[in-house]
């Protein structure tokens, strides 16, 4: 029953809790990054680029083998490198937003507390500041 117990404790603790908000959140926040990749970024940078759609830039390795009737028998083996670059802006997307999130929580926790101003001394004080320091001479 121990094992049980300890798990229980583990679990409950809040650091797990909010790895796990952390994990969901950022599954979906990936989701929202590679659809603004694919469906707002890409498009103008084909437009750019002449019309060329990333995903389908490959290197044919092999071509395919088709039998007589134009039927594919073995399909081609490429390298998709268009995939990988819109995966590489992705990525950029996703550690440009986390550096700028993670500056703000620095720049909130470093912040130093407002110094307080020290209170203006009275003539008084003034007065009896100088008189202590000629008794002291």
């Amino acid at each position: 029953m121990g094992f049980v117990k300890e798990f229980k404790d583990f679990i409950a603790k809040g650091n797990v809790l909010d790895l796990a908000i952390g994990v969901v959140i950022g599954a979906a926040f990936g989701k929202i990054v590679a659809s603004f990749v694919a469906d707002v970024v890409m498009p103008p940078i084909g437009l750019l680029t002449g019309g060329i759609d990333f995903k389908e830039l490959k290197l044919v390795l092999k071509d395919a083998v088709t039998d007589a009737s134009g039927k594919v028998t073995t399909p081609a083996n490429t390298l998709n490198y268009g995939n990988f670059i819109s995966v590489i802006i992705e990525f950029l997307i996703i550690a440009l937003v986390l550096f700028i999130v993670i500056k703000a929580v620095n720049k909130m926790k470093n912040e130093p507390a407002p110094v307080e101003e020290a209170p203006v001394p009275t003539k008084e004080e003034t007065l009896l500041t100088e008189i202590r320091d000629l008794l002291k001479k």
